[in-house]
């Protein structure tokens, strides 16, 4: 299967399966010298596995990072960083029954297709347990940045029609729904509950804020920056849109409106803008404001309420899907868009160290 493998200068490669013994990444690219812990990666874990509040999926998984290689003494040896988490609390039965049908919103027709076979025990490497391993290397990529003093922050921004109206980020730790505003995290939940009870799911907006990031971050063409991120937020799973700064609402405003103008800081020492209608990206390169994306979010497909199906063999059929499934996957995807912008970002900077004949002249000479 092509198509596991991220980024050109900090490359991952993530593999494994929802219900095999293990899933992990590996990074190539890491530069030597960081120093990293299990604990480090274990805080970006924490935020993403299951069984955490009656909004997730109750599959409780540890979801314990062990590092096998690339460290010695505390540090990155500049060598592979092998991780891995192992599952411990799949149940293959459950899902018995879906090897002879297709489910509504998932891979499970697409991948009959292109491979005459598929993994039906949790959507195999389609699952989303499958952003553990993404979650992983962007704890190493967010490490790395904050050591630059960048800071990659995502939230959930809306839950069905619900939309944060406050952002006090604190908040974000102190509801299961990690929004920055506590008054629409309680009508969320409400919301959420409803739907439970009527055997349906939600979907939602992830909204995510990068600060700190320098003017000449990405390149033009094929290689823009925000290209960039778009491909990498939209290989997740559930997500089905992204939109940068104004984003959509842009293709409705004037030119007037929409532009951001410019003017001198106060010692004149920094060129900055009005408004950040652009998102902090333009021709493809960050200006050194903020960097401001969103992410539309799916509702989750698999739902306990009567659909209409197709199985293998063709006859129309009526199904209730059995299992352990988050009716919301919002949450849980919050670091996962964090660490995907993370890799992103660490990836394009360490590429364009080499677009200025001075910066290389400086590395290797000292000048």
């Amino acid at each position: 299967m092509a198509g596991s493998i991220f980024g050109d200068r900090f490359r991952i490669s993530t593999w494994g399966e929802s219900h095999g013994p293990a899933l992990g990444a590996v990074i190539d690219g890491c530069p030597a010298g960081l120093p990293l812990s299990e604990e480090d990666i274990q805080v970006y874990l924490d935020r993403r596995k299951p069984g955490q509040s009656r909004f997730t999926t109750p599959r409780v998984e540890e979801d314990a990072c062990r590092i096998l290689s690339g460290l010695f003494e505390g540090k990155t040896t500049g060598t592979p960083i092998l991780m891995m988490i192992e599952n411990r609390h799949q149940i293959s039965a459950d899902y018995s029954d879906i090897a002879s049908y297709y489910r509504p919103g998932h891979a499970d027709y697409t991948f009959d297709q292109k491979y005459g076979f598929r993994d039906y025990r949790g959507a195999g490497r389609s699952s989303g347990r499958e952003t553990s391993a993404r979650v992983m290397a962007g704890a190493v990529a967010a490490k790395i940045l904050s050591r630059l003093g960048i800071t990659v922050r995502a939230f959930t921004a809306s839950i069905g029609p619900i939309h944060a109206k406050e952002f006090d980020f604190s908040q974000c730790l102190r509801n299961p729904l990690y929004m920055p505003d506590e008054n629409a995290a309680l009508l969320a939940q409400d919301y959420v509950s409803g739907l439970m009870e009527e055997k349906d799911s939600s979907g939602g907006i992830i909204g995510c804020i990068v600060t700190g990031l320098p003017a000449g971050i990405g390149d033009p063409v094929f290689d823009k920056l925000d290209a960039r991120l778009a491909q990498a937020v939209m290989s997740i799973g559930a997500v089905k849109g992204v939109e940068f700064g104004a984003g959509f609402l842009a293709a409705s405003m004037r030119g007037s409106e929409c532009n951001d103008q410019y003017y001198m800081s106060e010692d004149k020492s920094r060129i900055l803008k009005r408004t950040n209608n652009a998102g902090g990206i333009l021709g493809g390169i960050t200006d050194g404001s903020a960097l401001i994306m969103n992410v539309a979010v799916k509702p989750t497909s698999s739902i306990a309420r009567k659909q209409q199906t197709v199985n293998k063999n063709n006859e129309e059929i009526e199904i209730e899907i059995k299992g352990r499934h988050d009716p919301l996957i919002v949450p849980r995807a919050v670091v996962v868009v964090e660490c995907m912008t993370a890799l992103t970002i660490l990836d394009r900077m360490l590429v364009g160290m080499s677009s200025r004949l001075s910066d290389v002249v400086k590395v290797y000479n000292g000048e």
